[in-house]
């Protein structure tokens, strides 16, 4: 009987607490009401000025990579990475299916890239809107003129020889090409869904894309600023942070940073992040962005601690 008795008083003391008990034992503690509004604003702070940190690290980082004398090769071949990896390239197989069924290739296309390349729901959207009279029309962010010229860009690059006595200058003008080269193909592409539906509620495509690319394509925010002060507003977007500030200081003095800048996947995972800030946790978990990206974070929290 008291092995009995003891093996109760074992399993007694081992049970967890009831919810009496709990409150009976924290009813004298202070009580701490933690404020959601409060961390969603610190959270969009963070992200605000992370934006300006990112828009002059990469002023700071093209100046240095551009004293790099292999830097137009190296960037020859993240262009070509960026070529392989283009998020609107159409599914050929999903393309051929469609167009066998009698739609125009153009519509195809369109049904496709609305419909994150899913056959059947490309079909039912060709079907449901085969007698809208804006179902030819472009999506918002795709129009062929951006692809003339890099098409036209590249031909230049082909066909252009560089001197021997201004090697240096040319190769300097080349590197700034492809800068611009790379910037385009990581430019902000509106999610053609949420463009539409914001534009049926009556706003022009223009205001529309502005408030998607501040609110990181995200339909809801992007509807509450359209609807409120639009603030911050796209031009705020572009600026970027003081360069004399204590924050920027700091994050050019670190190490890990520094080396960072010279590396030309930190240049394409600042552009981006610029545009897509989605794509952060990839550039977050790549080996060589990562830690660069890590030590900012670390910074900003660090300074801006109350």
């Amino acid at each position: 009987m008291a092995d009995v008795s003891a093996e109760e008083k074992r399993k007694q003391e081992q049970k967890a607490p009831d919810k009496d008990a709990i409150l009976k034992a924290t009813a004298n503690l202070p009580s701490r009401n933690v404020d959601r509004t409060v961390a969603h604003h610190n959270m969009r702070d963070f992200q605000t000025e992370l934006r300006k940190i990112l828009v002059s690290l990469i002023e700071v980082a093209q100046k240095l990579l551009a004293l790099n004398p292999d830097a137009v090769e190296l960037f020859k071949k993240a262009n070509a990475m960026l070529d392989e990896d283009e998020e609107d390239r159409v599914d050929e197989i999903a393309l051929r299916q469609l167009t066998e069924m009698g739609f125009p290739e153009s519509r195809a296309v369109k049904a496709l890239r609305l419909n994150h390349m899913s056959v059947t729901q490309a079909m039912e959207w060709l079907i449901e809107h085969a007698d809208d009279p804006t179902v030819d029309t472009p999506l918002p962010g795709q129009t062929p003129s951006e692809a003339t010229a890099e098409a036209g860009a590249s031909s230049a690059e082909a066909t252009a020889g560089p001197s021997s006595e201004a090697a240096g200058e040319e190769a300097k003008d080349e590197l700034t090409e492809i800068f611009k080269k790379i910037r385009r193909k990581r430019e902000f592409r509106p999610d053609p869904r949420a463009v539409i539906a914001l534009m049926e509620m009556g706003f022009d495509e223009k205001e529309v894309v502005d408030a998607l690319r501040v609110n990181n394509n995200q339909q809801n925010a992007a509807c509450e600023w359209l609807l409120g002060d639009r603030k911050p507003s796209p031009e705020d977007l572009d600026k970027g942070i003081d360069t004399n500030s204590p924050l920027f200081q700091a994050i050019l003095e670190n190490p890990v940073v520094q080396l960072g800048l010279t590396n030309p996947k930190t240049l394409l995972a600042f552009e981006d992040m610029l545009e897509n800030p989605l794509n952060s946790t990839q550039w977050m978990n790549d080996p060589e962005t990562g830690p660069v990206m890590l030590q900012i974070s670390r910074i900003f929290q660090t300074l801006n601690r109350t």
